[in-house]
């Protein structure tokens, strides 16, 4: 790795204007493409403490050994420049959206002499009409075999075309009325033209004229008697309307928009993309990527926006853009995304209303789609094979680790300390395995001692079911003091007797991953040897860069950004950090709630909300003599007893007060009620 200090330049250098900047790496391969409204202030932020810089920064600029920059007259042609250079070097630390399909458009090309409708996918071409993208080719040829009815523009390729014209018949098409027939002359081709820009019209939205026409051209048929023509109308109209029913309006006032939601993750962020014309979702699309730079959901919508509008022009960039945050340089994007136009495009986050309740819409889809890649990249057979196998070549494992466990450590500033152990079987979670923590040999804040607690104690439970089974015979009296229930080497009667349920910890993993650094991986491998375990591996997964650490090395092992492997270590680590979490919150939440009835001894859920209920609140409880507490049905003398002592001993919370009035709020909700539904075990 390069050190940043070796090819900074001097800040007599960097000029305080607009510009472009590239990051090098020592083959002079572009790894990075920037743009600042101050070249000098954004450069410098670079070469601070490598400690005090993002994570996915400090790499790349420790990847990188040289810097350059290009100065322009303004951020608008920065932001140009910079869409130009990513799209042209590829950086690798730059963020850039991928497909997760290849979206099919429906397309008018008008640039031809007789205009033909057909589905089209890849680069926009000049003088055609576009329309979507959409989600799937069926659904745009549903919609052109509804509409062909009323507007029977050509669809055929060029050769049927030639061909058509050549023996002077049309194809199937012209006998069945769904095509005008201008290859043997029965429209001029001015009459098809005025067909397919008719057809343009309706499909961008301009329906309600088309419509009404057609209804009054259907009455006059039917006053005059032509019922065959007004009865053709009819379906004509019907055909249309099923059509339009297909993109339902979503936005009132024939709304033109485009509306951007994203959804991320540490690693990972989806954009999905409604394309809305004339108040209508006429199309829809996704990009997942990986973060492999530091950026936020604003970062994240500018780089969209780059990607989708960088290629347009006209009315493919719409009047109104929505997105979920606004980029950093909001003035200059819009002014971009005006000069690609050709007129003003108001660029805001929807803050009420329809365009607010659509957003919404888009962002599920965004967060679907986001799980959705996650789970095709992990239930792919091959893809977890493979990323087991360079877990065992990074880390130096005689196998595959078909069973993988991670452990992870949560508390909030030392209180309600909890642990988590999740577990992956063949690279794919197994839920049933997760089991979950509270330390217990200590109080407060320590990391490495609660792991090598946790360690500890799945694996002595591992032992046990060993000993039991007769697999494991302890030799050495040391390791046998470390595991309960075993005396001189033997199954101590006294211990708990096997209740036939199935065994918890009686797996071993191959690979025991911790969320952490070199004082995690030491203090599960410690934990390992002091029970005679030398045959499971142990690594830590650093968040801050990602880095895996080895037991008793000084440098960590990096996997490649795009390995299978660390992808899947990652996802382990996520999960047992969630799984951890969510466990920390329950206890804290439990503890928070729980009231003076909690700690009466015999006194069960269902006991503690009857008493509730009878007397409405623990203040009215608290009143209560031992015999009105008698009156509640299954409560019995000694319980009413006992519960009476509980709450003299309980000392009083103090008064709430509403902070608005300065007003004592009286104690009458039953909240100490509900601390005792949530009885997840614990071990």
């Amino acid at each position: 790795m390069a050190d940043p200090s070796s090819y900074r330049p001097e800040p007599g250098q960097i000029p305080d204007s607009p510009g472009v900047y590239k990051f090098r790496d020592e083959h002079r391969r572009v790894i990075y493409v920037g743009k600042a409204k101050s070249l000098r202030q954004r450069l410098a932020s670079y070469f601070q403490d490598l400690a005090g810089l993002h994570p996915r920064t400090a790499t790349m600029v420790t990847t990188a050994a040289s810097v350059e920059w290009t100065v322009v007259s303004t951020e608008v042609e920065a932001l140009q420049l910079e869409y130009s250079w990513i799209k042209e070097f590829d950086p690798r630390f730059n963020v850039k959206y991928r497909d997760d399909k290849s979206y099919p458009s429906l397309a008018v090309t008008m640039n031809e002499d007789y205009p033909r409708v057909q589905v089209m996918r890849g680069p926009k071409k000049k003088g055609v009409r576009y329309f979507g993208p959409y989600g799937h080719a069926w659904a745009i040829r549903e919609t052109v075999d509804l509409m062909l009815r009323v507007f029977p523009v050509r669809t055929c390729s060029a050769g049927v075309f030639k061909r058509s014209a050549q023996i002077g018949r049309p194809c199937l098409l012209g006998y069945i009325g769904k095509c005008s027939a201008p290859c043997v002359g029965r429209v001029t081709p001015e009459e098809h033209r005025e067909l397919a820009e008719d057809f343009c019209d309706f499909m961008a939205g301009r329906t309600g004229t088309y419509l009404t026409r057609l209804e009054q051209q259907m009455h006059e048929a039917a006053e005059e008697m032509e019922y065959e023509k007004a009865a053709r109308l009819r379906d004509d109209i019907g055909a249309l309307r099923r059509a339009m029913e297909k993109n339902a309006v979503v936005l009132a006032d024939a709304t033109d928009a485009d509306l951007f939601a994203v959804a991320e993750d540490e690693l990972e962020a989806a954009v999905q993309i409604f394309h809305v014309r004339g108040g209508r979702v006429r199309g829809q699309r996704g990009w997942v990527t990986d973060k492999v730079e530091a950026v936020d959901t604003a970062g994240l919508v500018e780089h969209a926006l780059q990607q989708l509008y960088g290629e347009e022009k006209g009315e493919s960039v719409p009047k109104e853009v929505l997105v979920p945050a606004l980029p950093e340089d909001t003035p200059a994007l819009s002014q971009w995304l005006a000069e690609r136009r050709g007129s003003q495009v108001n660029l805001r986050i929807p803050q009420r209303g329809d365009k607010k309740a659509l957003m919404e819409t888009v962002h599920r889809n965004a967060q679907q789609s986001l799980a959705l890649h996650k789970t095709k990249r992990a239930a792919d057979l091959t893809t977890r094979s493979r990323a087991l196998e360079e877990i065992a070549e990074a880390l130096d494992l005689d196998g595959a680790p078909l069973r993988i466990e991670c452990f992870d450590i949560s508390h909030l500033q030392g209180d309600d300390v909890v642990a988590s152990m999740v577990v992956f079987e063949d690279g794919l979670a197994r839920k049933g395995e997760y089991r979950r923590f509270q330390i217990k040999s200590f109080e407060g804040q320590d990391d490495v001692r609660s792991m090598h607690e946790v360690v500890s104690r799945r694996f002595r439970r591992y032992l046990q079911e060993k000993l039991k089974t007769g697999e494991w015979s302890p030799d050495d009296s040391a390791v046998a003091a470390h595991v309960p229930g075993v005396v001189g080497g033997e199954v101590d009667r006294d211990a708990p007797e096997d209740d036939g349920r199935p065994k918890r910890f009686a797996y071993p993993p191959q690979l025991v991953v911790v969320d952490g650094g070199q004082p995690q991986v030491a203090a599960a491998k410690r934990a390992l040897e002091e029970l005679g375990i030398d045959d499971v591996a142990v690594c830590g997964l650093a968040k801050r860069l990602e880095e895996v650490w080895l037991p008793g090395e000084d440098d960590p092992v990096v996997l490649p950004r795009s390995s299978e492997g660390l992808y899947l270590l990652q996802r382990v680590r996520d999960e047992a950090h969630r799984f951890a979490i969510q466990y920390q919150r329950n206890k804290r939440g439990k503890r928070l709630k729980a009231g003076p009835l909690d700690e009466v001894p015999g006194l069960g859920e269902s006991r503690r909300l009857a008493l509730i209920k009878h007397f409405g609140s623990v203040k009215k409880l608290r009143q209560a003599t031992i015999d009105q507490i008698c009156e509640v049905p299954g409560i019995g003398r000694k319980t009413a007893e006992t519960v009476v002592v509980a709450l003299a001993q309980a000392v009083p919370a103090g008064p709430a007060v509403n902070t608005a009035t300065g007003e004592i709020i009286e104690d009458e909700t039953p909240a100490s009620a509900g601390a005792a539904s949530d009885r997840g075990t614990e071990q």
